[in-house]
């Protein structure tokens, strides 16, 4: 019949034409292995770089390997007997309270002083003129390096040194041994992390300030709010992920703390090893070969380091309630 004949072809058409499709997506170009391609040189140096030196640091901490002059003792396997001895050392402790204060003793006003520029650059009202040139000026010590930093921090700051020359001149009978005293050399260590740091940690934080509504501060002046309970009602709550990432990344950065004090102090933490910190420590092991020891303290340093750096992201994150969830 001449309609079974009209629709036959049809429907054979009908069925065929997903199958042409799929055809030509075929012949098509597959643009997404490309993507594969380009992230891959990142994953093979994260590999070779980061993840075979971290498994071969745990590994090595298991393990008794030293030298005893030209002799090598090990490598012996003997489990958790490196960190028994580290944790037995009572210099441990002293070496950890040294980082510790001094990370604080840098950090605090860092962080003021940072917090109080960013503010002021970027108040509208105050009409400052030339802030980018303020903001390269800002950051360029961040850019010294740090052995560069220590080197002059020790010719200003020695016996005989300009600054007491200086104090001398005016009736200092004596020069002060800033590196003989151990919160003065102390100090020194935080005062240059400081000068090296707060640059970087400024423009972060104007950054955070400049992705804020600018429609915000203007209902708030209309409110009559003062500039201090803006900035305390306003900026502070809506920068605090920029203020969490500063306080993690810094906070491991003086767990890291090492270029300073091991130049500024000639290696060995002077005074009475009073800012010996613990990569000092860490590198004390490495520098007689103590592989297995310095494996523990490494891993040590893993360890607190995301510990802590989980404690504060948990503590002053923004804690939103989720959706539906409000009355929890």
């Amino acid at each position: 019949m001449p309609g079974t004949t009209l629709t036959k072809p049809n429907q054979s058409s009908a069925q065929q034409s997903p199958e042409n499709r799929q055809k030509k997506r075929a012949k098509g170009v597959n643009y997404s292995k490309w993507g594969y391609f380009f992230i891959a040189p990142f994953f093979i140096a994260f590999a070779i770089f980061t993840m075979t030196p971290l498994v071969s640091t745990f590994y090595n901490s298991f393990l008794e390997s030293y030298w005893v002059g030209l002799t090598h003792v090990g490598p012996r396997f003997v489990g958790f007997d490196n960190y028994v001895a580290l944790f037995s050392d009572k210099d441990l402790y002293m070496y950890a309270s040294n980082t510790a204060i001094i990370w604080l003793m840098g950090f605090v006003p860092q962080i003021v002083f940072s917090l109080l520029l960013a503010a002021w650059f970027t108040d509208i009202r105050l009409h400052l003129r030339a802030t980018g040139f303020f903001k390269t000026v800002i950051y360029l010590p961040n850019l010294i390096m740090a052995a560069a930093f220590s080197m002059l921090f020790f010719t200003l700051f020695s016996d005989s040194g300009p600054v007491n020359s200086i104090l001398m001149s005016m009736g200092m009978e004596t020069p002060f041994r800033f590196l003989a005293n151990a919160w003065s050399t102390r100090g020194l260590i935080a005062l240059m992390n400081f000068l090296m740091w707060y640059g970087n940690t400024t423009i972060l934080l104007m950054a955070a300030i400049l992705g804020i509504d600018p429609s915000l501060f203007e209902a708030a002046e209309i409110d009559g709010a003062t500039a201090f309970q803006s900035f305390k009602k306003i900026t502070m709550p809506l920068i605090r992920p920029i203020l969490v990432y500063v306080l993690i990344t810094s906070l491991i950065g003086g767990i890291q703390m090492f270029d300073v004090p091991q130049i500024l102090t000639n290696g060995n933490g002077n005074p009475n090893r009073s800012s010996m910190t613990l990569v000092m420590f860490l590198n004390k092991h490495l520098f007689s070969e103590n592989v297995g020891m310095a494996g523990a303290v490494s891993v040590l340093l893993f360890v607190v380091a995301g510990a802590l750096s989980i404690l504060v992201y948990f503590s002053i994150r923004d804690k939103k309630p989720a959706k539906g969830g409000a009355e929890k």
